[in-house]
């Protein structure tokens, strides 16, 4: 069953919808108010944290999500580098480093103006579609860091994305 066949066509709270998407795929998650989510989704390579939050006055429902990185300073000018060089590769959303908190974070914002509607496919896309271009780039983060490989190089190992099937 499609997950948008579970709502009535009355308008649903973003993060209602969000909420029955994390208990669909039994995620660990924490309701922090009626505008805010945060979830736990496991990935391959480590367990991201996912927070949904809906900004009523600009009609956006915000979500990033993140995991902890603990680059050394001298390496951070080559991170950004490298950032700049993933964030050319993704039409939907963007990395930044949160340097204070020491998280990676992956940002999205799906603007709901003039009273849109999200459906559960979309918003279930929007998450999964952060994991897996944290999956797809985590290692590159990580060869640069921890590998001393170049932005460039460290790019190279990205997974590619695959069409068709074997």
């Amino acid at each position: 069953m499609a997950l948008s066949e579970q709502f009535f066509e009355d308008e649903i709270h973003p993060i209602d919808i969000v909420e029955h998407i994390a208990e669909h795929h039994d995620w660990d998650f924490d309701r922090l108010g009626d505008d805010q989510i945060a979830m736990a989704v496991e990935g391959q390579w480590r367990t991201y944290s996912v927070t949904l939050a809906w900004s009523g006055y600009d009609e956006t429902l915000r979500m990033v999500c993140t995991f902890e990185m603990e680059p050394p300073k001298h390496k951070l000018p080559e991170l950004y580098e490298l950032l700049n060089a993933m964030n050319d590769q993704c039409w939907a959303g963007a990395f930044s480093y949160w340097s204070d908190q020491q998280l990676m974070v992956y940002r999205y914002g799906l603007v709901l103006a003039g009273g849109q509607v999200a459906s559960p496919e979309q918003i279930n896309t929007m998450i999964h579609a952060a994991v897996l271009s944290s999956e797809r780039y985590y290692p590159a983060m990580q060869l640069l860091v921890w590998g001393d490989r170049t932005p460039k190089e460290a790019l190279q190992v990205a997974i590619a994305e695959a069409y068709g099937r074997a």
